[in-house]
């Protein structure tokens, strides 16, 4: 992973609203959400939800599928994981001391 994707999705990360709806919908895991359940769940308005989705699909750390006439968001797993392996990989001196599991998340 090269260092600029990787700032560019800590970016989209660093900012409070943006970091709350990517840990929900790592919590919600592969089923996803649609938008009117998350602007419910986190009072947040529509349009502004609207506006950080974009942000966090423009930084792939979110995928946008329609299903119907819904929008299903969910969390790139892929993605998150390989931006903790860069942050990680040279940790304790270039010696491996985290297992795999502590930058993998194996989500069904």
């Amino acid at each position: 992973m090269e260092s600029i994707t990787v700032v560019k999705a800590l970016a989209a990360l660093a900012q409070t609203s943006r970091l709350e709806i990517f840990r929900s919908l790592v919590v919600a895991g592969q089923a996803g959400l649609t938008p009117g359940s998350m602007a419910e769940s986190l009072g947040v308005a529509p349009n502004t939800l609207s506006f950080h989705l974009k942000e966090l699909v423009h930084a792939d750390l979110v995928t946008q599928e329609r299903i119907g006439r819904n929008l299903i968001y969910r969390a790139q797993f892929d993605r998150m994981n390989a931006v903790l392996a860069y942050l990680t990989q040279n940790c304790c001196q270039g010696e491996p001391c985290l297992t795999e599991a502590a930058t993998q998340c194996k989500c069904p």
